[in-house]
């Protein structure tokens, strides 16, 4: 009988990620203390704005992480102009993180941004690159333990789908492959694939390619400029567009009723702005 043998890496990733996760881990949830704000891509300033509150206000600090871009190397000018797409927002005291070197990820004088900082931006780009930098870190922890003192984590796009548990899109040869060389995101939400973009790229039926075989896992596709505000093991709706749920059942708004679906079924149900959604119970809050 052939043994597989798995790389040491992937080995202490998989144990970080096993004792970071939150209580209760059987379930899906977020942070028992901290909020994430998860945007489907091309947010636009009404989430800015939120995000400012959610921190409390411009003159409370934030990390601006721009890992996923798509650039092989960001210069000090790129930097500063992520910077300077926050503070013309309103923010007066903003630290642009960034690396891809995990050694520098491990260092202290690196996250210690993180441990004074009342939130975090996750850029857009690809999502793997936020996961080969900070998973299993000593910045992974710093995340973490910004999120036990209250703090908010935010990121749209890319930086939507690496709050998640499992990482969708996440090889790097290209972004259509569900399932790839990368499938662990930082899991600040647990038991959960996350997808983007989702109406606009036409991507609603993507998902279910990872739930086929990771069937534990809660799906949540979010379509652009629209998000969710997860605060412990509920989220609320905020945007303009619909965000998708792949839980098992079909929810009728009209009827206010709940119907499981039969396995294999390829249907799931869309909420709006203001729905509320239990994610322990995996169901919508009538």
């Amino acid at each position: 009988m052939a043994i597989k043998i798995i790389p040491m890496r992937k080995v202490l990733i998989l144990l970080f990620c096993s004792i970071m996760m939150l209580p209760g881990s059987g379930f899906t949830q977020g942070s028992e203390k901290g909020t994430l704000l998860i945007i489907g891509g091309a947010a636009s300033d009404m989430f800015y704005e939120k995000f400012m509150a959610l921190v409390g206000g411009p003159d409370a600090p934030i990390v601006v992480i721009p890992t996923a871009v798509t650039s092989e190397l960001l210069t000090t000018e790129d930097l500063e102009g992520f910077k300077r797409s926050f503070t013309n927002k309103g923010f007066r005291n903003v630290t642009v993180l960034h690396t891809r070197d995990r050694d520098e990820a491990n260092k202290p004088d690196f996250y210690k941004p993180l441990d004074k900082a009342a939130g975090v931006w996750f850029s857009g780009g690809r999502q793997w690159r936020h996961a080969d930098s900070y998973l299993g870190t000593n910045t992974h922890k710093a995340f973490f333990r910004l999120l036990d003192r209250g703090g908010v984590i935010a990121g749209s796009s890319a930086g939507a789908t690496i709050q998640g548990s499992y990482l969708a899109r996440g090889d790097t040869k290209v972004n259509t492959i569900m399932m790839g060389d990368h499938e662990e995101g930082l899991g600040f939400m647990s038991n959960v694939a996350i997808d983007q973009h989702l109406l606009a790229r036409n991507r609603q039926f993507d998902l279910f390619e990872i739930l086929d075989n990771r069937p534990e896992l809660l799906g949540i596709g979010l379509d652009e400029n629209t998000g969710i505000i997860v605060k412990g093991d509920k989220f609320s709706v905020i945007g303009e567009s619909y965000v998708a749920v792949y839980d098992g059942t079909r929810w009728s708004a009209e009827r206010d009723s709940i119907y499981q679906l039969s396995k294999g079924s390829r249907e799931f149900y869309f909420l709006k702005e203001g729905n509320l959604y239990d994610l322990k119970k995996r169901e919508v809050i009538r």
